[in-house]
């Protein structure tokens, strides 16, 4: 009960039955106002002209027109012409009191019902002639305006409620289904989305907008169930390599030689302590940690440094192109970058990798080529996918876990660069990362 009473739809009534009835009933009291004023400036305008030709007799040395009988009763229009004494000289009827010789806007005559509009003019010898007209019209105009108001009013406001109720229901409908849809929508049911009606306003672009929503939870979430059953079978290789060692030992113990088993279990461990390092370097990049501390990083060094590494392996490296590059990031991811790289070369190369760095355009380009296979140009998106392997039994017998490209991908993005592949000139890939210069 109490969330119907502060709902949506009866806060819009009450506001607009509140604003409406404050502009009727200000309206209401200017409509009454102004009419009373209309009528009397006309009731004015009457008493003055009819002053003005009283005092045009009066000066003429005429007996003004409209003397009546005394023994008649104060009609709507009452004259009397006061001397330079204050007697009553002409009058158009006997007053039991004299009129007021200036003007006054609400008048009590004796044995009249109504009040009176009194206006004054003077004559040349002194005499001050006072007029009153009965007010009577005008009270009876004013008075039958009010119970229109007062009746009209609650009505209208009744017609403002309940028009402003069934329009305001009709515009949240469409939000209350889109309530009643995403109430029922869980982390097993994601696939499931909003109505979007078709009305081209603000509720339609906010059904769109949550069903983009669900669209991403949805994805976030086949993606996290295929992160932790790709991770969960990749540490499971390594135990079940050291569980089975381990058991071949036991159960015989001479099949093993001398530290044999040793060297099983320190190679499995490395394995997985490896693979451990890069789901935790993801998790850092789906939580937007990767860039902690940006500095200055030289590019070429990173090049130079991965190239002599790897040149210790008997592999031909070409790092003739390496010019100078330096961006703004973290050293130790973007370092990252350059080794996952290199090391991936290393892993698909027959006999000869190259590595260039070149600024141009405000960005800094590192380029790693091998001459291995190359990848098809149907797996150029798919290859920094996590968990994705393009040989699958040479990754394995490399040590290779799939997550090294997908690693360098989130780094990549993660300071606002991008990385791509394509044929290179040795044979076979060109891995190519752009980034912002410093």
């Amino acid at each position: 009960m109490a969330s119907r009473l502060t709902s949506v739809r009866v806060r819009t009534t009450t506001a607009a039955v509140a604003v409406v009835a404050v502009a009727l009933v200000l309206g209401g009291m200017a409509l009454v106002t102004l009419l009373r004023s209309s009528l009397l400036d006309g009731l004015e305008t009457s008493a003055e002209q009819r002053a003005s030709v009283i005092a045009d007799e009066v000066d003429d040395g005429r007996t003004p027109t409209g003397v009546e009988d005394p023994d008649t009763e104060p009609e709507d229009e009452v004259w009397q012409v006061l001397g330079p004494d204050g007697q009553v000289r002409f009058s158009s009827q006997p007053l039991v009191e004299a009129l007021p010789v200036e003007d006054v806007e609400s008048f009590a005559l004796s044995g009249a019902e109504s009040a009176y509009l009194v206006e004054t003019d003077d004559t040349e010898d002194g005499s001050v002639i006072a007029v009153a007209l009965s007010r009577e019209e005008v009270d009876d105009s004013v008075g039958a305006l009010v119970p229109l108001l007062v009746l009209g009013l609650p009505l209208l406001l009744l017609v403002v409620g309940g028009t402003t109720w069934l329009m305001a229901g009709r515009a949240l409908a469409p939000v209350e289904r889109i309530r009643a849809e995403v109430d029922g929508i869980t982390s097993d049911s994601l696939e499931r989305r909003v109505p979007e009606p078709d009305s081209r306003d603000e509720v339609q672009r906010l059904a769109e907008t949550m069903n983009r929503m669900l669209g991403r939870l949805q994805h976030a979430r086949e993606r996290q169930q295929q992160f932790v059953a790709d991770a969960s079978h990749e540490l499971r290789s390594p135990l079940a390599s050291i569980r089975q060692t381990a058991e071949v030992a036991r159960a015989h113990p001479g099949a093993l030689g001398e530290g044999e088993l040793g060297e099983a279990v320190l190679e499995e461990s490395a394995r997985m302590e490896r693979l451990v390092g890069q789901l935790l370097t993801l998790t850092r990049a789906d939580e937007g940690a990767l860039v902690a501390t940006p500095r200055d990083v030289d590019v070429d060094d990173l090049a130079l440094t991965e190239g002599a590494r790897v040149r210790r392996s008997g592999l031909r490296v070409d790092t003739h192109a390496v010019a100078p590059g330096r961006v703004r990031g973290d050293p130790s991811a973007l370092g990252q970058v350059a080794r996952n790289l290199v090391d991936n070369a290393v892993r698909h190369a027959e006999d000869q990798i190259a590595l260039a760095v070149r600024e141009r355009h405000g960005t800094v380009e590192l380029v790693v080529e091998d001459d291995g296979r190359g990848v098809a140009p149907e797996d150029r998106e798919r290859v920094f996918e996590r968990f994705v392997r393009l040989d699958e039994a040479r990754g394995r017998d490399a040590g290779g876990s799939g997550l090294g490209l997908a690693i360098v991908a989130e780094i990549v993005r993660a300071h606002g660069g991008t990385v791509t592949v394509r044929d290179g000139r040795l044979g076979g890939a060109a891995f190519t990362v752009v980034l912002p210069a410093s």
